[in-house]
Order: structure tokens, then C-alpha cells, then sequence
């Protein structure tokens, strides 16, 4: 055990330092940015969504701001037959598009977004099992091929693989639970 906390803190390190080269939206405009959002597609080596990833459909995340900046996001996920709820807050870093998960070890990176139709999302997770996860968020369920293709082009960037990936169909089954 002893011998593994070396390679475990460089691991670490890396994540951090991948991190903190992820590009950032500029100037992100959070009263555009703010609203409901489609999960079109996600990239992730998490083991349990690469588990999940084959049963997974479309979900619904809804987008807000607190009055200190920090982000808040109500994701409903369409999960064996029911609509499940989870609430994340993550705290403003002190540049904007960058956020901190408050109770977990996760970095939210808002990458790239043209507010109306699009956002790309980069996560990392470092608390047991360290993870990198890109996000694909549409205004609409609707993906265009040229969208899809960018995000794509994305993933290897980000240390990701393209069996990692996961397009989502479409679902209709959580969306008028969104309140």
C-alpha cells in the first residue's frame, strides 16, 4: 500500500494538471449560459459509466446561478423506467467557466458554448476512482452531424478514447418532470 500512494499522488497530479490546461469559454456569459439542456453525448473512462453507457438515454440537465456565482445543475436521467434527480452545486474558482464540486473532488470546465444551440462540458472527478468526463449539451434533443463530429475530434484531446463514447437517443420520458 505503502508503495502505491507514489504512483497514486502522480496520478493525481497528472488529472490536476490536465485539468488546468482544459480551455475555457471566454468572457462566459452565465444569464446566456443558464437554462434547460439536453446530455446528447458523453465521453468518460469512469468504470460505471463505461457499464452503463449502452443503456443510457438522452437526460435532461437544467442550468442556474446563485447570486455568488456559483452554478447549480438539476440533471433528471431516464434510469429503468423512472425518472431519477440529482442536484450538484459547484462553486465559482475565481475564473469564470471554471467551478468546484462543493461536497465532492470534481472540476466542472464550462470549454465551449454558443449559448442557443450548443456547450461543452469537461469534468474531472478525483475522489476514489479519478475520471475525465466531456459532455455534449444540445438546446434541443436534435444533434447535427457537424456538432457531433467536432465533438468527437475532441475526445482524444482530452486523454479520452472513442469507445468511450456514448451518443444518446433521444428520450421524452423525464422531460415533463423538469420543473
Amino acid at each position: 500500500m505503502a508503495a502505491a500512494l507514489p504512483s497514486l499522488a502522480l496520478a493525481l497530479l497528472c488529472l490536476l494538471q490536465a485539468g488546468a490546461q482544459v480551455p475555457v469559454q471566454p468572457d462566459l456569459d452565465t444569464e446566456k449560459f443558464a437554462g434547460e439542456w439536453h446530455v446528447t453525448a458523453i465521453a468518460s473512462n469512469c468504470s460505471v459509466f463505461l457499464k452503463m453507457k449502452d443503456g443510457m438515454k438522452s437526460s435532461m440537465a437544467i442550468v442556474s446561478f446563485t447570486p455568488e456565482g456559483d452554478l447549480a445543475m438539476k440533471l433528471v436521467l431516464p434510469l429503468m423506467d423512472k425518472c431519477q434527480e440529482f442536484e450538484l452545486l459547484f462553486q465559482q474558482s475565481g475564473q469564470a467557466g471554471r467551478y468546484m464540486g462543493a461536497q465532492e473532488k470534481r472540476n466542472l470546465c464550462v470549454m465551449e458554448t454558443d449559448y442557443s444551440h450548443y456547450a461543452v462540458l469537461h469534468e474531472v472527478h478525483s475522489e476514489t476512482e479519478p475520471s475525465t468526463a466531456l459532455q455534449l449539451l444540445t438546446r434541443e434533443q436534435d444533434v447535427s452531424p457537424q456538432l457531433l463530429q467536432k465533438f468527437k475530434e475532441l475526445i482524444p484531446t482530452m486523454g479520452l478514447t472513442q469507445d468511450m463514447l456514448a451518443i444518446l437517443p433521444k428520450s421524452d420520458q423525464c422531460i415533463g418532470d423538469m420543473s
